[in-house]
């Protein structure tokens, strides 16, 4: 496992921890951020194409909040999916967790619907934040870290056991 492994696991676990003991921040951990960690993850990107990738999250997460607020049906669900797979197209958003975001409004049953747009936003920057933390820790202490977190054995001496 890598440093940028480890620190999105890590950071899964705060949102999950905070979303369960601040009333507030139900919203917080949603199950597409593991699909957002994964992603930023396996793939190499620049700081601007994440951006995009969160800004069309968080467009996403407001249309769907906007949406539910308005009339919280199969219709509106409707509606959100087709204008949602639009934006995606239309601005090349390459990240389909986009679009399961957009969904977040209509099975979390918060009490607090202003806050998911803002909770999209805070992790998916959280995120971010995490995997730029992670980078510097390499590139600062990659060969101590690379020896502890990739599990690599240590130099094996070359004579044989028996000899």
């Amino acid at each position: 496992m890598n440093v940028k492994s480890l620190a999105i696991c890590l950071y899964v676990v705060l949102l999950y921890w905070l979303s369960l003991h601040v009333s507030f921040l139900d919203t917080l951990f949603f199950p597409t951020i593991g699909a957002f960690s994964f992603l930023f993850l396996s793939r190499t990107y620049l700081m601007s194409e994440l951006g995009k990738i969160t800004f069309g999250a968080v467009v996403s997460a407001l249309i769907g909040t906007v949406l539910f607020y308005l009339y919280p049906s199969s219709i509106t669900l409707f509606v959100n999916a087709v204008i949602i797979i639009w934006l995606i197209r239309r601005f090349n958003w390459n990240a389909p967790p986009i679009a399961a975001v957009a969904l977040i409004p209509f099975f979390s049953h918060s009490p607090h619907l202003w806050a998911i747009p803002l909770s999209v936003c805070a992790a998916l920057l959280g995120l971010m934040g995490s995997l730029v933390l992670a980078e510097v820790l390499e590139r600062k202490f990659g060969h101590p870290l690379s020896l502890v977190f990739r599990n690599k054995p240590a130099a094996v001496d070359s004579r044989d056991i028996a000899s």
